[in-house]
């Protein structure tokens, strides 16, 4: 196609894809090349099968959801990687796919699977290359922007993990010189620091999932219930609002459990480990342990912690389909706990830190949610180019 206006065409008309290729995890090589397989890069490769830009989609397990890879890369056999863009702007054909919804083209029989001959079939709409050149300009703003937060959050989690490991780890707080250290269970310890268990020194609750034969338990529900799934989808160590929502009513009916705003939400059952913040108060299902900080533990100051601790707990986990963390078992260990004050010092010094990476992951979710919107209304020109490119100026301050 030449570079004239572009309105309705053929997936295939625009683009081909190719499917990926065969590659065991004893065949790879540590190397600089990612293997993006269908649900993102998941390790590297000495050799590479596109030179990049390019993208990809998840072919087979994971299916439809879209990558950008900015370099050379190995296309796993579980996608499939654009082999020719035929003039087309590489970034505006990958927000095109992620615009369509690709997983609803399934035609696996027992294991999800898309066909590429099927995909070259879609009807499309696409505007002319300088066109999309201005769409993919305004979504990678989006884009770049929530990647420079993202790289803001990470320093500043670093810096409050630095500290922490400085004064309750290496024991070099301040004034510590004047502190001895003693011998205990749990190794060598400054004086008067206490070593209890979980079940003595922490207050923590699980959760559960309401009946979902019960429509009253679910229908127009607002109640906060996250699972797993919205932490590590997220990423974020603050979370604003659950994918899912349950109603009072199924709350009272369930062993799902209130916590209050700033308490820590712990992934504890097959998913193990991830940590996240819930800015208001809510509930979890089962696949949780939540604490709740208190005067002698404060939010910031447990968070790290508990991190830092998490190993042990993995260790207690037990479980032949899943390994899950009981809270039993967790209320068993034990931990060495420092004097409140140094506690409340620490946390005085990195609220500021946390504080600024939960405005900038509030800042996120407004950039990706105006992103979200725009992409299917650009894409099909509902929305005009110059409209979008003032709606991100308003929403980047």
């Amino acid at each position: 196609m030449d570079d004239a206006e572009r309105n309705d065409c053929l997936l295939g008309d625009l683009i081909t894809l190719q499917r990926g290729y065969d590659i065991t995890k004893k065949e790879q090589s540590e190397g600089p090349y990612p293997v993006v397989s269908s649900s993102g890069p998941i390790s590297t490769h000495i050799a590479y099968t596109d030179v990049g830009p390019g993208v990809v989609i998840g072919r087979k397990g994971t299916l439809g959801k879209a990558f950008y890879i900015k370099g050379p890369y190995w296309a796993h056999d579980t996608t499939l990687w654009v082999k020719d863009f035929k003039g087309n702007d590489r970034k505006f054909v990958f927000y095109l796919l992620k615009s369509m919804n690709l997983a609803v083209y399934d035609v696996g029989s027992s294991n999800p699977t898309l066909n590429r001959n099927h995909l070259h079939l879609l009807p499309v709409r696409a505007p002319d290359v300088d066109k999309q050149q201005r769409i993919a300009h305004i979504l990678s703003a989006y884009d770049d922007l929530i990647e420079v937060n993202l790289r803001r959050s990470a320093i500043l989690e670093d810096m409050a993990r630095r500290l922490f490991d400085e004064w309750f780890v290496r024991f070099r707080y301040p004034h510590h010189e004047a502190v001895p250290l003693v011998e205990t269970e749990l190794g060598m310890i400054p004086d008067g620091w206490q070593i209890e268990t979980a079940r003595q020194a922490l207050v923590y609750t699980g959760g559960g999932t309401p009946s979902k034969s019960e429509p009253s338990y679910w229908l127009d529900g607002d109640v906060q219930w996250f699972t797993p799934t919205d932490l590590t989808k997220s990423g974020q160590t603050f979370l604003r609002r659950s994918s899912l929502m349950i109603t009072k009513e199924g709350l009272a009916k369930s062993s799902a459990r209130w916590f209050p705003a700033l308490s820590i939400m712990m992934t504890s059952r097959a998913t193990l480990g991830v940590f996240a913040i819930n800015t208001e108060p809510a509930t979890t299902n089962q696949g949780f342990i939540t604490f709740i900080p208190s005067s002698r533990t404060p939010v910031y100051f447990l968070l790290h912690m508990l991190k830092r601790e998490f190993p042990r707990m993995e260790a207690v986990a037990s479980g032949a389909t899943f390994k899950e963390i009981t809270k039993g078992a967790l209320g068993e260990l034990v931990f060495a706990f420092p004097p409140e004050h140094l506690a409340h010092r620490f946390e005085q010094l990195v609220t500021p830190m946390m504080e600024q990476i939960a405005i900038v992951s509030r800042q996120n979710d407004s950039l990706r949610a105006a992103r979200d919107l725009l992409l299917p209304k650009l894409i099909s020109g509902e929305i005009d180019v110059s409209t979008a490119e003032e709606t991100f100026a308003e929403a980047a301050e």
